[in-house]
């Protein structure tokens, strides 16, 4: 593999539309050449504002996530123009607004620290998901993080933050609270805020169970403690040795109970038993959990699910293997469970969920790598290596 490098101006920037050294003319980005092909770090270009939304940001944290991976196997549809740069879960300061600008029309300045999500980039502002305001946290009426118009998002469709400087919408960014580094705040910008808006959808009230099949992977860790904080009662499954230690290993209540879901010991039937005599339900149909949200791409977690949850519950998914789900009508009509999707989240649930961190001390389980080492990140991605692994831009320097 080829590497070039440049060296780039590093400064912390003032509080002024302008840094206090110049921004270099180039800067590098790891670059996907082509698919299923490692990446290769470049020089290229420093990106310039051409859009009066748009802010520069110097990249300090940029978090890997499954769809960096899918993206990277050209199989998310629509396949990015190549070269591409992914990440579509990263953090920055703020170093350049657009010419004549000292405070940005969407209120942040040089300096600011923010964190960005990979969907809501260059909305229509008049479609019908943008004049929308009616969904559980909506986006304010006129912006939509899921605007047609904004494709697949940053990282996916268009340009993310595998780079050190990244040109983004300052209307889909967040500011990153006090008590929060970057590479704390850049796993949450995909796989925190997928999970946090999948469980606020459920709608369910303290005391509620709910099961999070594939609780040990990078969404599943994260929602065990979204859901544990918020007063649920939570059952965690998971099937390998590390994901299930990652999982017992976080500093949970205890109304968390994680199971190993290829014990035989644990099969659905003994579980809502169990559930059903703790709750003093006289009936099996009225006994399981109260909703249940899949994570990995298996149709035997699906399956499981489904058997997990009561009659009238929910089934919320967020993964989508390329063959589908396939369900059973007779869950559908006779037990009346409901399925519902969910894909990432609104600026109004980005703040709330920050506003949570802090206050629960949430976080994600972090393995931090140097800039120049995507490859060897991608690499321990792929054997397995548990919790989010952030490429911390400052590591090593």
């Amino acid at each position: 593999m080829s590497t070039t490098t440049t060296t780039t101006t590093r400064t912390e920037p003032p509080s002024t539309n302008s840094p206090s050294k110049p921004i270099p003319s180039t800067s590098r980005a790891w670059l996907l050449k082509a698919f299923n092909q490692p990446y290769e770090l470049c020089d290229i270009p420093t990106p310039t504002l051409d859009d009066p939304h748009d802010i520069l940001i110097r990249v300090t944290a940029a978090s890997y996530c499954h769809t960096d991976a899918l993206v990277a196997q050209g199989i998310v549809p629509p396949l990015p123009p190549l070269p591409h740069v992914g990440c579509h879960e990263y953090a920055g300061v703020v170093v350049a607004l657009p010419e004549g600008q000292s405070v940005a029309t969407h209120g942040f300045k040089v300096g600011d620290h923010v964190a960005v999500s990979g969907r809501g980039n260059h909305v229509c502002g008049d479609c019908l998901e943008c004049d929308d305001d009616s969904a559980v946290l909506p986006d304010a009426k006129g912006y939509s993080v899921y605007c047609p118009s904004s494709g697949a998002g940053l990282g996916v469709d268009r340009p993310g933050g595998f780079r050190e400087y990244a040109v983004v919408d300052g209307r889909q960014v967040g500011r990153v609270p006090a008590g929060l580094k970057g590479v704390e705040v850049a796993p949450l910008m995909c796989a925190g805020l997928t999970i946090y808006t999948a469980i606020r959808k459920l709608n369910l009230t303290q005391g509620q169970r709910v099961a999070i099949l594939g609780c040990g992977g990078g969404l599943g860790h994260l929602g065990l403690q979204f859901a544990a904080k918020m007063g649920l009662r939570v059952l965690g499954i998971d099937i390998t040795g590390r994901a299930l230690e990652l999982a017992r290993s976080l500093d949970l209540p205890n109304n968390v109970q994680i199971v190993d879901g290829k014990d035989e010991k644990n099969g659905a039937e003994q579980l809502r038993k169990a559930m059903g005599q703790e709750d003093g339900r006289k009936y099996f149909d009225q006994m399981g959990v109260d909703a249940a949200i899949i994570l990995p791409e298996s149709q035997k977690a699906f399956d499981l699910g489904c058997a997990l949850t009561r009659n009238g519950g929910k089934i919320m998914v967020l993964s989508f293997p390329p063959e589908g789900f396939h369900f059973s009508a007779f869950d559908v009509v006779i037990r009346r469970l409901s399925v519902e999707g969910s894909l990432i989240g609104s600026n109004r649930a980005m703040e709330e969920m920050f506003e949570f961190c802090v206050q629960h001390g949430v976080r994600a389980k972090l393995t931090t790598y140097a800039f120049e080492d995507l490859n060897q990140l991608v690499e321990d991605y792929h054997k397995g290596k548990p919790g989010k692994l952030v490429i911390d831009v400052g590591k090593g320097r």
